[in-house]
């Protein structure tokens, strides 16, 4: 059984981190909901063209925004990206300790 980084909440209850890990970018519709609330970072928009590049959020041939994982070491496990996503894209683990 693998042991996980556990905290403490202010409450003394035991809790788990969970850090994201990836975005699902077929499912993301690119809303920035997720970027607004992480205050570390974590997320930035990108654009896609449609033969599926990545180019600048604003760049005229991005066909969709999307969003991803941009600086994962800035996460710190909260997952108040997930709790936003209206289209539960985001994935998160928790880190064995």
């Amino acid at each position: 059984m693998a042991e996980f980084l556990t905290g403490t909440t202010r409450g003394g209850q035991s809790w788990t981190p969970k850090f994201v890990e990836s975005i699902d970018q077929k499912q993301c519709i690119g809303c920035g909901r997720c970027f607004k609330v992480c205050g570390r970072g974590v997320l930035n928009m990108i654009g896609l063209t449609e033969d599926g590049d990545f180019v600048d959020a604003f760049d005229d041939e991005a066909e969709k925004k999307v969003m991803t994982v941009e600086t994962a070491a800035n996460c710190i496990g909260c997952e108040s990206c997930s709790k936003v996503c209206s289209k539960s894209c985001i994935t998160h683990v928790p880190v064995a300790a």
